[in-house]
C-alpha cells in the first residue's frame, strides 16, 4: 500500500499535495475525519491533484505531445478522427461525421474544409438531397489510412506505456463508461 492510500484509508490526508516530479505524495498526519475513498477525500477538501478534469487534462496534454510526435500530414487528432471515420463508414454526410466523431456542426465543417484542403476527402451533394454534402476519402486519403492506423497503434502504445496491460484494459473500460 503507497503512502497516500494508507494515509487516505487512516483519515491523515488533510494537506495532499504532489512533489514536483508528480510521483511521490506530500502528506500532512493531521486527521480530517474518516475518508472511505478518494471521493470522499475530494469532498471534503479540495485537492487539484485528485479532481477528474485536471487530470484527464494533463494525460490529455502528454497523449497530444505524443500525437504531434508520430502524426504525418500535419494532421490534428480531430482531423485523424474524422479520416478513421470515415474510413469505417465509407460515404457520410457531414452531419452524421460529426455525430461519428464527436463534434459539432462547426467543428467539423472546419475539419472538412481543411481535409479538403489536404486533398484528403472528398465532397459531393447527396444525390437524393442536395442540401447534404457527402464526404468520402479521396484517392490520397485511402492510400494513407493504412499508415494511420499504425501510426494510431503507436500512439495509443506509447500514451499508455506508463500502465500495465490489466490497467491499460481497465483504464479505456472506465473511459468507455463515462463517456
Amino acid at each position: 500500500m503507497d503512502i497516500l492510500t494508507q494515509k487516505v484509508k487512516t483519515g491523515c490526508a488533510n494537506d495532499l499535495s504532489l512533489t514536483k516530479d508528480r510521483k511521490l505524495p506530500v502528506v500532512s498526519t493531521a486527521p480530517i475525519g474518516v475518508v472511505k475513498d478518494m471521493t470522499d477525500l475530494a469532498e471534503q477538501t479540495y485537492i487539484l491533484d485528485l479532481q477528474i478534469g485536471y487530470l484527464l487534462r494533463l494525460a490529455y496534454q502528454r497523449h497530444a505531445t505524443i500525437f504531434q510526435k508520430h502524426t504525418i500530414e500535419n494532421l490534428t487528432p480531430t482531423q485523424f478522427s474524422a479520416l478513421m471515420r470515415i474510413s469505417e463508414h465509407g460515404l457520410v454526410s457531414q452531419n452524421h461525421l460529426g455525430r461519428l466523431s464527436g463534434m459539432d456542426v462547426a467543428t467539423v465543417k472546419g475539419v472538412v474544409d481543411r481535409l479538403k484542403a489536404k486533398a484528403l476527402v472528398e465532397l459531393s451533394s447527396d444525390p437524393n438531397d442536395k442540401r447534404r454534402t457527402m464526404i468520402s476519402l479521396s484517392e490520397s486519403g485511402m492510400r494513407i489510412i493504412v499508415d494511420l492506423k499504425n501510426i494510431g497503434h503507436n500512439i495509443t502504445k506509447e500514451s499508455l506505456s506508463p500502465l500495465s496491460q490489466s490497467e491499460q484494459a481497465a483504464l479505456i473500460k472506465l473511459l468507455k463508461k463515462i463517456t
